[in-house]
């Protein structure tokens, strides 16, 4: 019998949310990404689109402005249909998608900018 594998939902990022949809923003991801539930992103400051976080980038994306709610496949254009935890929530830290090669340190400074939006993440949760 096959082994049939089942990939993280929102059930599995999100621990706490506001009511009434006031954690989420809607949001635009910049094309040339392929993005999964959870991946921490920054803005751009001169478009406000979303791409995956960059601790070493100088053009807004270098400060985390949430975390994804949904798969976003913004292969081929912009999608404006992303849904962003933008505030006041609980994430754990196992369903959270980190850029390849972050170091230690800057993902604890994500983590406190996220903190500083009312995003907590929570170990093992």
């Amino acid at each position: 019998m096959p082994v049939i594998t089942e990939g993280l939902n929102l059930g599995d990022l999100l621990k706490y949310e506001a009511p009434n949809l006031y954690s989420r923003d809607q949001a635009t991801v910049i094309a040339g990404q392929n993005l999964l539930l959870g991946t921490v992103v920054g803005a751009e400051t001169a478009t406000s689109k979303l791409k995956t976080l960059d601790p070493t980038a100088t053009d807004g994306t270098e400060l985390a402005a949430g975390v994804l709610a949904l798969d976003v496949d913004a292969t081929l254009i912009d999608r404006d249909d992303a849904i962003l935890v933008a505030r006041h929530a609980i994430v754990s830290d196992t369903a959270l998608t980190w850029p390849a090669g972050i170091t230690p340190t800057q993902k604890a400074t994500a983590i406190a900018q996220l903190k500083s939006l009312g995003i907590l993440v929570r170990k093992g949760v």
